[in-house]
């Protein structure tokens, strides 16, 4: 193993979220006047904190969304996920042979530590990561491109960032783990690869990641 510390993103890479949260995040912005298709919303927002979101919409439009936006979404997504959300295919495998081989890993998510909690007691994740392994953007206040949260996740774990590897499926992601210093591997199952070209490596599967971890 050449990395001391594996950092998994959330949504799209432990948790198939992204599907359900931006079916609902198209079809709130709509709701709410500033029309999203849901291909949009994964364009602008998918791996971003819930500020990027209030941030373009008054960038675009000049207004503010209403103050209990995150809240009425947030209701909406995990409401969802209870119906819908599934763990991605292959991930306890990877989790499993991380802990047979006694490599540190941990989740380093935009989303809230709420949202990051209800999607792995939903698909069962919540056996994998204590609290002591999970980190949120509220931890940080600035969300990913910022490399904030992966530095604090690899302090908080005592790595050094060029011992780290991130696990991501997102531009911002991406770009946040450069950022950081670290190598990042890019999960293509619903990202094009060409948007994940800044990537250390690019897999579309969890088996492949497996192997490329030994």
């Amino acid at each position: 193993m050449r990395y001391d510390l594996i950092l998994f993103d959330n949504d799209g890479v432990l948790v198939d979220s992204e599907p359900i949260s931006n079916r609902h995040l198209a079809a709130y912005l709509t709701e709410l006047g500033h029309p999203t298709t849901y291909d949009e919303s994964i364009r602008d927002y998918m791996g971003s904190a819930m500020h990027r979101v209030h941030d373009i919409v008054r960038e675009r439009t000049g207004e503010r969304l209403p103050v209990d936006f995150d809240d009425v979404f947030h209701a909406r997504v995990f409401a969802a996920f209870k119906e819908e959300l599934r763990p991605v295919a292959g991930v306890e495998g990877v989790l499993e042979k991380l802990t047979a081989d006694g490599v540190p890993y941990c989740v380093a998510s935009s989303g809230s530590h709420e949202r990051i909690r209800v999607g792995h007691r939903v698909t069962g994740l919540d056996r994998w990561f204590d609290d002591d392994r999970i980190f949120s953007s509220q931890d940080v206040g600035r969300g990913k491109p910022a490399p904030d949260l992966f530095l604090y996740a690899a302090e908080r774990m005592g790595v050094t960032p060029e011992r780290c590897l991130v696990v991501e499926d997102s531009p911002l992601g991406v770009q946040a783990a450069r950022a950081a210093g670290m190598d990042v591997y890019g999960f293509t199952a619903m990202t094009p690869p060409e948007k994940l070209a800044d990537a250390t490596q690019l897999f579309c599967g969890m088996g492949e990641l497996a192997d490329l971890l030994v």
